[in-house]
């Protein structure tokens, strides 16, 4: 009897909820952005963005890594990141002032994909015929979307999907942090390296914020660290294999605010596109999970 009650299978019911909410928190993030495009350079939405954010950023991180969190051994590779975070974020958020929340959102979900090449292609890693299947299928999935050549595409389109690919490097990149260093220390890295790089450049496109503005500032920040915080602690409290294609949920969550906030409809193309790199992006978690377990 013990041996039975011993081999059931875990309940993840946490990190499934942290996983659902976190990702909830990055859409409302996401939403906040696009509404501040209306009157901001994106440049000037991540720099406040990273700024009001780094001080519950670095609380956060001594909660749940102690002093130790603060300290890197590889202070450099951080700031790499960071470059390559303030250019993902840019592309990102320059997007939402051409496109709707749901296009966009479906787009960066290419980032698995991007994932896959880079390592097969600069990395030495071996990537079966079926994860090559999955990367050209998701790939048919940004062309449905996209649909170049057609009369309604627009060039812009493919900045989520150039995001998509800085943030697969932003990804990739951890490996050249110290593997002393825990994920708080990542996140207040990035936060803080990405604030400063901003700071070099905002006073070029620095308008007086609008105190009624404010508050979308807040919750901007507000619901990126908090979300970021809940999918972190997701993986802690559930295998990737459970959480990670629950992150394919900011699908819905686009699609709904962009209807409540703006009014925005995905055409049914859109929605096939996104269909298409859903099912190929979970095909290709599963793959992953199988081979770790061989």
């Amino acid at each position: 009897m013990s041996s039975a009650i011993s081999n059931a299978p875990r309940p993840y019911t946490q990190g499934i909820f942290l996983m659902c909410v976190g990702v909830a928190c990055l859409s409302a993030n996401d939403a906040f952005a696009k509404a501040l495009t209306a009157g901001y350079s994106p440049l000037q939405i991540l720099f406040l963005r990273n700024v009001i954010a780094l001080p519950a950023t670095i609380v956060i991180a001594l909660l749940f890594g102690g002093p130790k969190a603060l300290r890197s051994h590889r202070p450099l590779a951080h700031l790499l990141r960071g470059a390559l975070w303030v250019g993902a974020a840019m592309m990102f958020f320059t997007s939402f002032i051409h496109l709707g929340l749901a296009e966009a959102t479906a787009l960066i979900f290419v980032a698995p994909f991007f994932i896959t090449v880079i390592s097969a292609a600069f990395l030495g890693e071996e990537v079966g015929w079926r994860r090559w299947l999955a990367v050209l299928v998701g790939f048919l999935g940004v062309l449905v979307i996209i649909r170049p050549g057609g009369a309604t595409f627009q060039l812009v389109s493919l900045l989520p999907v150039a995001t998509a690919l800085v943030y697969a490097l932003l990804m990739l990149s951890a490996r050249w942090v110290d593997s002393r260093e825990s994920v708080w220390t990542l996140l207040v890295y990035l936060t803080g390296a990405g604030a400063l790089l901003s700071a070099l450049i905002v006073p070029f496109v620095w308008v007086p914020v609008r105190s009624e503005d404010l508050w979308l500032f807040a919750g901007l920040a507000i619901f990126g660290t908090a979300g970021m915080t809940m999918i972190t602690q997701a993986f802690r409290f559930a295998p990737a294999v459970v959480v990670a294609p629950l992150d394919y949920t900011g699908l819905l969550w686009a699609t709904l605010f962009g209807w409540l906030i703006w009014r925005e409809s995905p055409d049914a193309m859109t929605i096939v596109g996104a269909a298409i790199i859903i099912a190929s992006g979970v095909f290709t978690i599963f793959r992953e999970h199988e081979q770790a377990s061989d």
